[in-house]
């Protein structure tokens, strides 16, 4: 049995500490160990990971799934999946929309969530036996049903060559909704949604890491998050709405 409560607590506290970690280093000199093609990586990425790590596993037997650092163990039933730093170019950049996420899986199934927006210190959360929240204030999908009234936040697949007709593809969808973001982070957007900021979050090829939280967070504020095509690399296609925009 999931002790969702406890679980809760593990993840709050982990994504508070990875935060202030991150906040305090944010200026600084920043060692980049990868800066190719769409690639972008840090090795703050992987000292938040490792502080994170090592917080959830002093207070959890559950395996855990890092970004960064692969999987601790043999995934079990139930695990922790890590993203210690979602929209690692919007920091490096100072643009402040980037968050710490962390999940909890359960038969491959996010069963909870928790996103930190350390930029803004806003703590958002929720589980399966839940509703969603920010901070201590509830919230709740947006009732918005026509897409010539809301809001599509996604991302472009980070592919170096596209062809005319994906493109063309991609303009036909964007031409239907009132408005496009594309933020540069993935669980960010997924908040969004859960807060009724946006009505709906879609994007394919993105990892597992990026995503899961959101998709607790987002089910707990009454849409529907729905994740499928999973790769071996843990790849997934996400789309998640408030469940009042028609297809």
């Amino acid at each position: 049995m999931i002790d969702l409560h406890q679980s809760l607590r593990i993840a709050k506290s982990a994504v508070l500490l990875a935060g202030e970690f991150l906040l305090k280093s944010q200026g600084t000199d920043l060692k980049i160990l990868l800066n190719q093609g769409r690639d972008l990586k840090l090795q703050l990425d992987i000292d938040t990971e490792n502080i994170i790590k090592d917080h959830i596993s002093a207070h959890s037997s559950y395996s855990i799934l890092g970004e960064e650092t692969g999987s601790s163990d043999k995934l079990d039933e139930c695990f922790w999946v890590v993203d210690p730093l979602d929209g690692t170019s919007n920091f490096l950049r100072g643009i402040p929309i980037s968050c710490v996420s962390i999940a909890l899986m359960h038969k491959m199934k996010p069963v909870l969530g928790v996103i930190y927006d350390f930029n803004h210190e806003d703590l958002y959360f929720g589980h399966k036996e839940s509703k969603a929240f920010m901070n201590d204030q509830e919230i709740q999908v947006s009732k918005l049903s026509l897409k010539n009234e809301s809001t599509l936040v996604t991302g472009i697949p980070a592919k170096t060559n596209y062809s005319d007709d994906e493109f063309n593809q991609l303009i036909l969808t964007f031409q239907s909704w009132k408005k496009i973001r594309m933020i540069g982070s993935a669980a960010m957007a997924a908040v969004y949604v859960a807060a009724g900021k946006a009505e709906r979050y879609q994007e394919n090829g993105i990892f597992l890491w990026d995503i899961a939280a959101g998709a607790a967070i987002v089910n707990a504020a009454g849409g529907i998050a729905s994740i499928s095509n999973l790769q071996p690399d843990y790849r997934v296609d996400a789309k998640f709405s408030n469940n009042q925009i028609e297809e």
